[in-house]
């Protein structure tokens, strides 16, 4: 054999599987046919946080005044310069990740992947030129792109996907985007703060969909409240691209209208890359178009694995990450625990941010429990008072009987770093009353979950 190991695709689940790897003594390979880091490092969650990034700067100087700071001149965002900034910290991640694999011995095989039988994999180069390689074990993990819908064919200019919408030549004067999870929302809030007049348009009632409902209304306001227009409980009929501008038909709860705009950017999931990588030929079993593992991402054929976004759980880079590591850690001898999807966090980085993790309280309600709820608004927090974040709450839901927290759901600044202290809560199992002990540091954001924690348990001071 060639290798002991052989990954396809060098995303957030393949690179690290990868790494973990060759850390626990095997010999590894990545098949990756174009740059290391996949689509999180170049086409998603690195370079869209750093758009996200310059559109904050551009606030802060917008509002410098309101802090004491004098700017003078006109402040106004260039756009070009924000998506090669946002390019090029993509491309710094990307050399990053050849660094890794060079320190950790790890050859990098250039070219498109696919299963062969015997434990092989043919590899295609971008002149055409094929090569077998061979390893013991071999993971699949080839991700994702924009899923399309056939009123949105996307044609790279008027009807864009993701990648599209953050290397546009210029910047559009006005922008319908379909569909609200976090994609949606963050390009939303990036440009209806730069200046482009966004229609967001979601099919189910409430915008970030998956988020707790009180979540989803206060993300609502903070976008009505920058004059970016939400439609939510309606969908795109269709898009007549003919003119200068698009036209798009939205079926809305109170009639159907026609919104013009520049730029229609269809944001509404993803689709798994599972075609042409030989699953069909090996007859690996697939359900509703992802392949089917187990709990260590073991497929129905020996010695073939797939992790990440081509599997049916939350098409998510930490979740990729954890998965490749478990999995690899399984091929070793090793007995790692399987994960726990119930205890997965979710971020969305607009501004105001979101973070969750667990049961909303509807689900919890659902599946039977009596709950406490919890809630601390930042206009009663400190720290968010002086950073001028008032928009926002911490939300907990705890089991009544066991006092057992269920979920923590957060809107406002700094949660998208404040959601991994509600993680480990969960894994080791913390009680509300064990919570509302903890000392929390004063002023912080972080205050604002034991706070909510005694909220709960009628024991808040500062509300």
């Amino acid at each position: 054999m060639d290798f002991d190991l052989i990954v396809i695709g060098s995303g957030p689940g393949g690179y690290v599987a990868a790494i973990r790897a060759s850390q626990l003594g095997m010999k590894t390979g990545v098949v990756e046919k174009e740059n290391l880091g996949g689509i999180c490092l170049n086409w998603g969650c690195i370079p869209t946080k750093a758009l996200l990034k310059s559109a904050q700067a551009y606030e802060v100087a917008l509002h410098a005044k309101e802090y004491g700071v004098a700017v003078s001149g006109k402040v106004t965002p260039d756009f070009q310069v924000m998506v090669k900034r946002s390019r090029d910290v993509a491309d710094g991640m990307s050399k990053g990740i050849q660094y890794l694999f060079k320190k950790n011995k790890i050859e990098t095989i250039a070219g498109t992947g696919k299963l062969a039988d015997d434990h092989k994999v043919e590899v295609t180069d971008e002149s055409g030129k094929k090569k077998t390689v061979s390893a013991e074990h071999i993971i699949l993990a080839t991700g994702a792109r924009s899923r399309e819908l056939p009123t949105l064919k996307q044609d790279g200019k008027k009807i864009i996907g993701y990648r599209k919408a953050m290397t546009l030549k210029k910047q559009p004067k006005s922008l319908v985007i379909v569909g609200s999870g976090a994609i949606g929302s963050e390009f939303a809030w990036f440009y209806q703060s730069i200046g482009t007049q966004v229609t967001l348009v979601e099919l189910l009632p409430n915008v970030v969909p998956l988020e707790d409902v009180d979540v989803s209304k206060q993300l609502e306001r903070s976008f009505k409240k920058m004059k970016m227009k939400v439609l939510t409980g309606s969908s795109v009929e269709k898009v007549d691209t003919s003119g200068k501008m698009c036209k798009v038909t939205i079926k809305t709860p109170k009639g159907e209208q026609e919104v013009e705009a520049e730029v229609v950017f269809s944001a509404i999931g993803i689709t798994p890359n599972t075609e042409n990588i030989g699953i069909e030929e090996l007859k690996i079993e697939t359900e509703k178009g992802y392949i089917k593992v187990d709990e260590y991402y073991r497929t129905n054929v020996k010695g073939v694995y797939a992790i990440g976004d081509i599997i049916n759980t939350p098409a998510l880079a930490h979740v990729a990450s954890a998965e490749g590591i478990a999995c690899v850690e399984k091929i070793a001898g090793m007995d790692p625990d399987p994960l726990d999807y119930g205890n997965i966090p979710g971020c969305t980085y607009t501004t105001p941010e979101v973070s969750s993790v667990g049961l909303t309280e509807e689900k919890a309600r659902k599946a039977g429990f009596e709950v406490k709820v919890g809630k601390f608004p930042y206009t009663a927090s400190g720290k968010a008072s002086a950073a001028g974040q008032k928009d926002g709450f911490v939300k907990l839901v705890f089991d009544a009987r066991y006092g057992e927290l269920l979920g923590a759901h957060m809107i406002g600044g700094n949660v998208t770093e404040m959601i991994a202290e509600m993680v480990v809560a969960r894994k080791l199992e913390i009680t509300g009353q064990e919570l509302i002990k903890t000392i929390h540091p004063h002023p912080t954001m972080s205050e604002a979950i034991m706070e909510a924690a005694a909220a709960a348990y009628d024991e808040v001071i500062h509300i």
